[in-house]
């Protein structure tokens, strides 16, 4: 199916704000590496831009349709706009400040609150701009008891593969030890409430990668070829905080590969649950728990958790496997056998 003319228009304003954004600034990223400035504030930024990006499209494009939640893209647009700014002046003009016995980035602490207040407003735009606008752009929840279930399945699958990794890595007593901790519990019920506080970045990713790019992948390539290309896209669009903040730039390359492999696996989860229940927050949820449940498996629930580590060339056949065994099989379930794309 070709796309019409204001279709590539949309593409193209989403291409430019969700991969220009990040590319322009992760130069910013490689500038300033050397200088020691702390870049934390940079994958916070990023998160949003890939519905900033669909927002701005149809702001620009389908401005006449009576239809469109036009406070809540507008907020949402200049919401990321400042995330941006910030990223920018956390390098230019750093200040830390003391978190406990430790020197942090005044400017990470204040994007944080920052989120949470974004966050909120997000909710409130969200909730008062109506059902049918929200049914219209893709924001409506529902199939809520599918949607529920998918969720658990991904905990569950999740924590399957740390068992598995915690196993073959000769620490499995370590992964038993997670569970018999207090703060274990204390944290997984936090999440419920901290998913409200901070859902407004994890939206930012997934109404751009799924609601949008992802029928567009599937109706070009197939229902299966779009996932698996999707998941490349995606993984290519971390490139920067791929070199400059999860590793350093001698594993910035490892942790591209290591980038693709996760992105195409959970990827198919995402686009498999999205499939299958038509509402966006699903994969919002998938996404945060994937990201927020590092920390109590790590068990360092320092925000320096995903910065700087350590991947090896030898890590990754191991993770390919595993990823393939937990979330490749969903390719082949029936909402990727079924003709059309919704």
């Amino acid at each position: 199916m070709k796309m019409t003319q204001m279709e590539k228009k949309q593409l193209m304003i989403f291409v430019l704000v969700a991969y220009g954004l990040t590319y322009v600034l992760g130069l910013a990223m490689w500038a300033f590496y050397g200088t020691g400035a702390d870049l934390s504030v940079f994958p916070n930024a990023q998160m949003m831009y890939p519905a900033a990006g669909v927002m701005l499209a149809y702001l620009i494009t389908k401005k006449e349709d009576k239809k469109l939640p036009r406070a809540l893209f507008v907020f949402f647009v200049l919401f990321t706009a400042v995330m941006a700014v910030c990223a920018l002046l956390s390098v230019f003009m750093p200040k830390t400040m003391k978190s406990g016995e430790t020197e942090v980035s005044a400017w990470l602490m204040g994007v944080q609150v920052l989120i949470i207040l974004g966050s909120i407003v997000f909710w409130i735009f969200l909730l008062t701009a109506g059902k049918e606008k929200r049914a219209a752009y893709g924001l409506r929840g529902k199939n809520w008891k599918a949607s529920f279930l998918c969720i658990l399945l991904f905990f569950a699958l999740y924590t399957v593969r740390m068992g598995i990794a915690s196993a073959a890595g000769g620490q499995l007593a370590d992964f038993g030890k997670i569970w018999a901790d207090p703060i274990t519990w204390t944290y997984l019920f936090s999440l419920f409430i901290n998913f409200f506080l901070a859902a407004a970045a994890f939206f930012g990713e997934e109404y751009g990668w799924r609601y949008y790019l992802q029928p567009i992948m599937q109706r070009r390539f197939g229902l299966r070829g779009g996932v698996l290309l999707l998941g490349v896209v995606w993984g290519l669009w971390h490139l920067p905080i791929d070199f400059f903040y999860y590793t350093t730039p001698d594993m910035g390359l490892i942790a591209c590969v290591s980038q693709q492999i996760t992105c195409i696996f959970i990827g198919i989860f995402l686009a498999y649950v999205y499939m299958k229940t038509e509402n966006i927050w699903v994969p919002v949820a998938v996404h945060f728990l994937n990201n927020n449940l590092i920390p109590m498996f790590a068990g360092d629930y320092s925000a320096e958790v995903l910065q700087g580590q350590a991947i090896h060339w030898g890590e990754l056949v191991p993770a390919l496997i595993l990823n393939l065994v937990i979330f490749g099989w969903f390719l082949f379930l029936k909402p990727f056998r079924e003709n059309g794309t919704k």
